[in-house]
């Protein structure tokens, strides 16, 4: 009757997590408002690292990511032919998220093996999906490299190296900008523990991010009621030429 009973106390002591630490996790909003007068935001992420037992010599680093809803994406490459600049090829890229922030307490390289970052898509490069391309093209690294750029450029993609402030160990932070081209939906907030470039402890959240007032309304007008959408946009363009002429008409006449 013994070994029954202790063979099923191992088995639930080998079925407990192990890890001796994990993320409290904190966030100033967990939802962002998209309106008319919507020009970007600041989210600030901060948390704490409890613990089992007494901290480790080795140092602890924090690897935080803001990923937004991922679409596939029609990437074209240009070309001067006859004067004129005129789209040559395209790639799609299967999957690309449309915002993707990754925040480290220090060099991304220095915080993260290459394994831990294929294994949980953490870098930007790692983030975006792209299985296969058009015979012809041989280089298609290059579209998801313009891809990445562009974004960049737009503030859409950040790498943001020694931007996580981590004090004794323990209490970690840090903030986001969020632009004000965001795409609706949810964005998936990931907090990893690492030490010596591997993973120990991770958590999510997410944060919701949604058009409010008239941009929901034309938001849900222009997917629900298309027609209505258009004609409405053709009365505000007629409407506002009209006005507009005749606003130069009284002027001249003055």
């Amino acid at each position: 009757m013994m070994r029954p009973l202790l063979a099923l106390w191992l088995l639930c002591l080998t079925s407990l997590p192990l890890c001796a630490e994990e993320v409290v996790l904190g966030l100033s909003t967990d939802k962002v408002a998209i309106t008319t007068s919507f020009n970007g935001s600041e989210i600030l992420i901060f948390g704490a690292v409890k613990r089992e037992e007494p901290i480790k010599e080795e140092p602890l680093e924090i690897v935080i990511t803001v990923a937004g809803p991922s679409h596939p994406v029609l990437v074209r490459r240009k070309a001067h032919r006859y004067g004129i600049w005129i789209n040559t090829e395209a790639v799609t890229v299967d999957s690309a998220p449309s915002f993707y922030a990754v925040a480290t307490t220090g060099p991304l390289k220095q915080v993260l093996t290459d394994t831990e970052d294929l294994r949980h898509k953490i870098s930007i490069k790692r983030a975006i999906r792209s299985v296969g391309a058009p015979a012809n093209i041989t280089d298609s690294a290059r579209f998801t490299e313009a891809l990445i750029r562009i974004r960049e450029e737009r503030g859409l993609y950040q790498e943001l190296d020694g931007q996580v402030a981590l004090d004794q160990q323990t209490l970690f932070r840090t903030a986001i900008d969020m632009p004000a081209n965001l795409t609706e939906g949810d964005y998936s907030t990931r907090i990893f523990l690492t030490r010596n470039g591997e993973v120990v402890s991770q958590y999510e959240t997410t944060i919701n991010v949604r058009k409010e007032g008239l941009e929901r309304w034309l938001y849900i007008l222009s997917r629900q009621h298309a027609v209505l959408y258009g004609l409405l946009s053709l009365a505000i363009a007629i409407l506002a030429g009209w006005g507009a002429s005749a606003g130069f008409t009284l002027l001249r006449n003055r």
